[in-house]
């Protein structure tokens, strides 16, 4: 008997190998009256630092998060959040007060 074979034959590739796949499927949820793009993004595709807008923290490499922005912006305006702090968005303050050397990210 042969080895069973855990790769598919032919020149198929894994799902989510490349492209935007790999940062998994984005959502549209309502919030203050806009429609926000939501991202889930893995912790193996996490590799730089953000700070979060909700606890104003570091999130750092390898560590799963949520990236949202509004619809109608761009990649630009894309803000990096903890999953509890997108979650709990609505019991936050709006104004965060950072000292005038605080940086952000």
């Amino acid at each position: 008997m042969s080895p069973r074979r855990n790769r598919p034959r032919g020149g198929e590739k894994p799902v989510g190998r490349e492209g935007t796949d790999r940062y998994g499927l984005e959502r549209v949820e309502s919030w203050q009256g806009e429609e926000w793009v939501v991202r889930q993004v893995g912790g193996g595709a996490a590799a730089k630092h953000y700070r979060c807008p909700g606890c104003d923290q570091e999130i750092p490499p390898g560590v799963a998060h949520v990236v949202a922005w509004q619809q109608h912006m761009g990649a630009d305006d894309r803000r990096h959040w903890h999953k509890a702090c997108w979650n709990a968005r609505d019991r936050r303050s709006a104004k965060l007060q950072r000292s005038r050397n605080a940086p952000r990210y």
